[in-house]
């Protein structure tokens, strides 16, 4: 894509962190900007803060792990501002995994891959038909990680588990999507290099009862504050305008991945690589 201003952009977890600043981005080059999340109070608050300063952006209580609320904020997208050009599939969760992979209760698994993998598919399902009936160029942002989409880090198995397979999905979508020559492109957004201040650490906050925990958490809540406490205050952190600032890039230039630059995220990707093509057992990230 090359001309934003007009188009319309729908962003999910869009309330709050990178989906945020994706908006607040977005706007700022003129688009017109659907909300999506599921935080009743804090999508009002984005939906007031960002009219005050001008933006055309409307609202949708989005609960992405139900493909009927997606088709709905499909629907209310097209008939508020017409053509879809840009979808975020952006929200995210993770479950705090204080235990062995084994020992992980299925209500964790199934809460992240729910709103992880599954609110991706929904999106792409709910959404890239019509993007491609309108005949325009259009972009589908899905937000993988680092974490399991780059470099599989052993402490955080159902995150990274998740976050792989929605690179994985992204990347079948980019082939598929060039093979048919359509003007609609996919990127898969990993934010870093550093932690990302975003509120994914409480995202708890937001799971339904029907992904509740089936026994109790075995360790305190780790929030950012605490990570930062954890490494001793020397913990670099990315601020999720950043993040919106290389995506918008990326986007311009028709980009697959979208990745800042980071030795350390590419000595962990070639670590990985090099095992692969050696027939290696794999070795954790040097950073470790």
């Amino acid at each position: 894509m090359r001309e934003l201003r007009g188009k319309t952009a729908v962003v999910t977890g869009g309330a709050s962190g990178i989906g945020r600043a994706l908006v607040e981005r977005f706007c700022s080059d003129g688009m017109h900007v659907v909300i999506a999340d599921v935080e009743v109070n804090a999508l009002e608050s984005a939906v007031r803060d960002l009219r005050a300063k001008g933006a055309e952006v409307t609202g949708v209580v989005t609960d992405v792990t139900r493909f009927e609320s997606v088709q709905e904020l499909e629907r209310h997208a097209t008939e508020t501002y017409g053509p879809v050009h840009i979808l975020c599939n952006n929200a995210g969760v993770g479950a705090q995994e204080d235990v062995p992979l084994w020992d992980l209760p299925l209500s964790d698994w199934r809460w992240t891959f729910s709103v992880n993998i599954w609110g991706v598919i929904h999106g792409v399902k709910a959404f890239v038909p019509n993007m491609l009936a309108h005949g325009q160029e259009g972009h589908v942002i899905n937000t993988s990680s680092g974490n399991g989409g780059l470099i599989l880090l052993p402490f955080t198995p159902i995150y990274s588990t998740s976050k792989s397979a929605v690179s994985a999905f992204t990347e079948v979508l980019h082939f598929q999507l060039s093979q048919m020559g359509a003007k609609i492109r996919a990127s898969v957004l990993y934010p870093g290099p550093n932690v990302v201040a975003t509120n994914i650490f409480t995202a708890s906050r937001n799971r339904s009862t029907e992904y509740a925990r089936e026994v109790p958490q075995a360790t305190p809540p780790i929030t950012l504050d605490v990570l930062k406490e954890m490494f001793g205050g020397k913990l670099e952190i990315t601020q999720p305008e950043k993040v919106a600032e290389y995506a918008l890039e990326g986007i311009l230039r028709d980009a697959f991945f979208l990745l800042p630059p980071s030795e350390r995220i590419d000595q962990g990707v070639r670590r990985r690589a090099e095992s692969i093509l050696k027939r290696e057992n794999p070795q954790p990230p040097s950073f470790l």
